[in-house]
């Protein structure tokens, strides 16, 4: 049984710069909050302070724009090259329309502009990639964090992804170490003797979700620290997120 969760915000968080050490940056954080990791604790983290350590950042004015970014371009609010890094970082483009690009990354997420971002990031003419590989950007951060503060804790990097059917967006995991991204009830009763058939639940994202309240968007806090969750040991990594083709209906 669950007893309650605690979100705690890490303040003071320096700019990160490219090829920065983000576990030395987040242990300094901690020890100018007085917040000592522990184990069990959810480290969540977001896509945009892992992908400026790790230096996935473009330079608009380097970028030669082809002519389906143009073409977006006349229908959009931003210039043809923040539209040809969005293709670059597509796999394929699911809709286009009055010039949003709803895109699947090469990862495999469906997302709007394919998660490059303009937002946060100093420079008029920067924008933020994704990390390569956020399973394995979260792993190296788990393991630098364990070593430097003898604590097991699991870490989320989380991004802000819109919602099919739904208003209003909502942080989402696209990196995960350390828990079980999914938590699935099949085979067990309900309090009534019902037998649950197919209730798996996303508790990556659920995680990710609530440590955006106490982070904000312009508050300059991108990690929490979730304390209290029971997690659930495993290696699977936020890919085990991505619906298989086969099993999409929306496809």
């Amino acid at each position: 049984m669950n007893d309650g969760i605690c979100i705690m915000p890490i303040r003071g968080i320096s700019e990160v710069h490219p090829g920065a050490d983000l576990a030395a940056i987040l242990v300094d954080a901690l020890g100018r909050n007085d917040v000592a990791l522990n184990n069990g604790d959810v480290l969540v983290v977001t896509q945009k302070v892992v992908s400026k350590a790790e230096g996935r950042l473009v330079d608009l004015e380097t970028v030669e724009p082809s002519h389906l970014a143009r073409m977006a371009a006349l229908q959009g609010r931003k210039d043809a090259a923040y539209y040809e890094v969005v293709l670059r970082e597509s796999r394929r483009i699911v809709k286009m329309d009055r010039g949003v690009l709803i895109t699947e990354t090469h990862h495999g997420f469906i997302c709007a502009n394919a998660g490059v971002d303009e937002s946060n990031v100093s420079g008029e003419r920067f924008v933020t990639l994704l990390p390569i590989d956020p399973d394995a950007s979260a792993m190296r951060l788990r393991l630098a964090l364990r070593e430097r503060c003898q604590a097991d804790v699991a870490v989320v990097i989380s991004d802000t992804f819109g919602r099919p059917w739904r208003e209003g967006q909502v942080n989402v995991a696209i990196g995960v170490a350390g828990l079980a991204p999914l938590v699935d009830y099949a085979g067990q009763q309900d309090p009534y003797g019902y037998t649950m058939h197919a209730s798996v639940i996303a508790v990556a994202d659920e995680l990710a979700s609530a440590a955006e309240l106490v982070m904000g968007k312009v508050d300059r806090i991108p990690a929490a620290i979730v304390r209290g969750y029971p997690v659930m040991p495993s290696n699977d990594g936020a890919r085990v997120l991505i619906r298989s083709p086969e099993r999409d209906l929306f496809r």
